[in-house]
């Protein structure tokens, strides 16, 4: 399966909470998988590049703990819940810039609560003018999901996908590719199910008929949010950004996908 060759594009690279943090264990980062990353990252020599990371193990545990998603309800624990999630999200960030630059890659880390305000939890306002310029300079801005003001909640949590399909749009990315720890979009939760199939091609009709089915399941929570990350990624694949979904816990996939080469998982077209 291959994505369109490499060209001087922009490149949206999402590397999933789950692969780079212990899950079982909070505030514990997957070191040997982010080193590991950053080489491959490196090594395909991408010109063009955005990478956001999810929170696993740093920033759920305190969002949920202190429902910051649901909105500031009152009162100074909340406000203190919200600084904590925001700091665990710049923690885990400073992990992922520290190995990027060991690699000689010129990482520059940018957290979106300090640019970004959302409405009643969808982007409605973008300081994008240091990230084009960042970009212009031959940067590579490194962002995350994190605990962002807003406008209708006060404040509230800011997911990595909804982000890359933002700035995939409005930067007019090439490709998004999405690594998390399967294989890509199966027909059900191959953690759960052995007869579970991969998908490896899917165009937006489809896409839109896959979400529906999933939300028609018992289990909507499919291979650990894949619904979610399907329904964030669809504006960017109607607006022509291809995604592709691979296994980033594997070695060499992240590589070969933004390379452009063939590796196993799910391609998302328009058409």
């Amino acid at each position: 399966m291959r994505v369109p060759k490499l060209s001087p594009k922009l490149t949206v690279l999402k590397l999933g909470g789950s692969v780079i943090t212990q899950k079982e264990k909070p505030f514990t980062a997957n070191l040997s998988a982010i080193r590991r990353l950053a080489k491959e990252i490196s090594n395909a020599k991408v010109t063009q590049l955005i990478v956001i990371h999810g929170g696993g193990s740093f920033g759920h545990p305190l969002a949920k703990k202190y429902s910051i998603k649901e909105g500031y309800k009152g009162g100074n624990a909340q406000l203190l819940g919200f600084s904590e999630t925001h700091q665990a999200m710049v923690t885990l960030n400073r992990v992922v810039v520290d190995a990027l630059i060991h690699r000689n890659i010129p990482a520059v880390a940018v957290s979106p609560s300090s640019c970004i305000v959302t409405k009643s939890g969808r982007i409605a306002t973008v300081m994008e003018e240091p990230l084009k310029k960042l970009l212009q300079t031959g940067f590579v801005p490194v962002l995350h999901g994190d605990a962002v003001l807003d406008f209708d909640r006060g404040f509230t949590i800011l997911s990595g996908d909804q982000l890359v399909a933002y700035l995939a749009i409005q930067f007019n990315a090439e490709r998004i590719v999405m690594g998390i720890d399967v294989n890509g979009v199966f027909t059900a939760d191959p953690k759960e199910e052995k007869t579970a199939r991969l998908v490896r091609r899917c165009t937006l009709h489809e896409l839109k008929k896959m979400q529906t089915r999933m939300r028609d399941t018992s289990d909507t929570d499919v291979t650990g949010g894949m619904l979610g990350k399907l329904i964030e990624l669809a504006p960017a694949i109607e607006q022509g950004v291809p995604a592709l979904i691979v296994n980033a816990a594997k070695p060499k996939n992240v590589y070969k996908a933004i390379r452009g080469e063939s590796v196993i998982g799910t391609l998302l077209q328009k058409t």
